[in-house]
C-alpha cells in the first residue's frame, strides 16, 4: 500500500511546504492538497515549491474541478509542472464542493466532468485532442505524464470513475461502505470492458496518532461535515432510502445547513449532527495498532493507496509514527539473505 497526506494550503504557504519535506522523509509517496481559491492560498503555486524542494513525492490536488479553471490552463498547469520536475503530479478530480459553492455555483454534471477529464488528461499526456471545435496541443510538451483520479460517492460518479478514471478516490474510511463502492466501480470498469485492476483505488480519510478519544474524534468531527455535504446531494437525488448504502446517508438527518468559511478545519462549528460512531468509522484515529489494523483491513478490500487528511493539531507527531510504525507495518517485507 502506499500513502499519501492531504495538507490544506492555509498560509504561511512555507508551512505546507515543510508538511510536505515531513512526509518524504517519514516514507509517504504522494502528497496532495486541498483546491479551493478562496478558502486557502493558490494550490498549484506552493506545488511548485514543494517539487522543487522534495526529490520522490508525487504531487497533486485533492481534488479539482472542471468548473472553476480552464480545462486547458489546468493541463498546462500540469505538463508545465511534469517538464520542470519530471513527472512528479497527479490529478484528483471530481464534480466540484467548496470551490464552486462558496462563489454561489454548483457542481458541474457527469457530462462536464468525463469531457474534462479527456482533455486534460490528453493535453497533459502530451496527446492531442479535439475541444471546442478545434484539434489543440501543447507544442512544447514532450513525454509528459497524468494520472487522473475521480473522486465519487453516488451511483452516477462511481460508474464514470470506473469507465474512464485512472484511479478511484473514496474520501472516507468505512470498511463496509468502501466494499461496496469499490465493487462498484470495479464492476462499471469491467462493463466497460476495462481491466478493473488497472484502476487505482485510494482512500482518504484524516490520520489521528493519539490516545485521548474525545479530543481525537471532536479534532476530527469536521470530516463528516464535509462528507455529509456529499451526501446531502446523493439523499436529494436518490432518497434517503435509494442506491446508496444507508451506512452511509442515515446520518446526516440532523443537518442544518453549512458553513463553508469554517470548511475543513477541526474548528468547524457546523458539525454537532456528526455523531461519535461516524467519525470513529470515516477516520483512523487513536495508537499506532488501530491504524494498522484498519488498513490491513482496507488493503484487503484492494486499497492501493491510503491518503490521510492532516487537518488537526497533532501534524508532525502523526507523520513520525506513520514513518516509524504504521507504512513500515503495510509494507512488503524483504530481507538480505535467505
Amino acid at each position: 500500500m502506499d500513502f499519501g497526506v492531504v495538507l490544506q494550503t492555509n498560509p504561511p504557504a512555507s508551512r505546507t511546504v515543510h508538511l510536505a519535506k515531513l512526509a518524504e522523509q517519514f516514507g509517504f509517496s504522494h502528497v496532495w492538497t486541498f483546491d479551493s481559491h478562496l478558502l486557502w492560498e493558490e494550490p498549484y503555486v506552493i506545488h511548485s515549491q514543494i517539487l522543487a524542494e522534495t526529490r520522490r513525492v508525487i504531487v497533486g490536488p485533492f481534488v479539482t474541478n472542471p468548473a472553476t479553471r480552464d480545462w486547458t490552463v489546468t493541463a498546462s498547469v500540469f505538463a508545465t509542472l511534469n517538464e520542470m520536475y519530471g513527472n512528479r503530479t497527479i490529478c484528483g478530480i471530481g464534480r466540484g464542493d467548496s470551490a464552486v459553492r462558496v462563489t454561489n455555483g454548483k457542481p458541474t454534471t457527469m457530462a462536464e466532468l468525463r469531457e474534462s477529464i479527456h482533455v486534460i488528461r490528453e493535453l497533459a499526456n502530451s496527446r492531442a485532442v479535439e475541444f471546442n471545435g478545434a484539434t489543440l496541443q501543447f507544442p512544447w510538451s514532450i513525454g509528459s505524464r497524468l494520472d487522473v483520479w475521480v473522486a465519487a460517492y453516488g451511483p452516477m460518479a462511481l460508474k464514470l470513475a470506473g469507465e474512464v478514471g485512472d484511479g478511484f478516490i473514496l474520501q472516507l474510511a468505512d470498511l463496509d461502505i468502501a466494499a461496496w463502492m469499490i465493487r462498484t466501480v470495479r464492476n462499471a470498469a469491467e462493463a466497460a470492458g476495462r481491466d478493473s485492476d488497472e484502476i487505482a483505488f485510494c482512500v482518504a480519510a484524516p490520520m489521528y496518532i493519539g490516545d485521548d478519544r474525545e479530543h481525537m474524534r471532536e479534532q476530527c468531527r469536521w470530516f463528516g461535515g464535509m462528507v455529509g455535504n456529499h451526501v446531502a446531494d446523493l439523499v436529494a437525488r436518490y432518497g434517503e432510502h435509494g442506491q446508496v448504502p444507508e451506512a452511509l446517508t442515515e446520518y446526516i438527518r440532523g443537518r442544518e445547513g453549512y458553513d463553508y468559511n469554517s470548511h475543513g478545519r477541526a474548528s468547524n462549528d457546523h458539525v454537532d449532527f456528526v455523531p461519535d460512531e461516524i467519525v470513529e468509522r470515516f477516520c483512523l484515529l487513536g495508537p499506532p495498532e488501530e491504524h494498522i489494523e484498519k488498513l490491513q483491513r482496507l488493503a484487503e478490500l484492494g486499497v492501493d493507496q491510503f491518503a490521510g487528511y492532516l487537518q488537526h493539531d497533532n501534524k508532525e507527531e502523526t507523520l513520525r509514527v506513520y514513518g516509524e510504525q504504521v507504512i513500515p507495518a503495510l509494507r512488503e517485507h524483504l530481507v538480505a539473505k535467505r
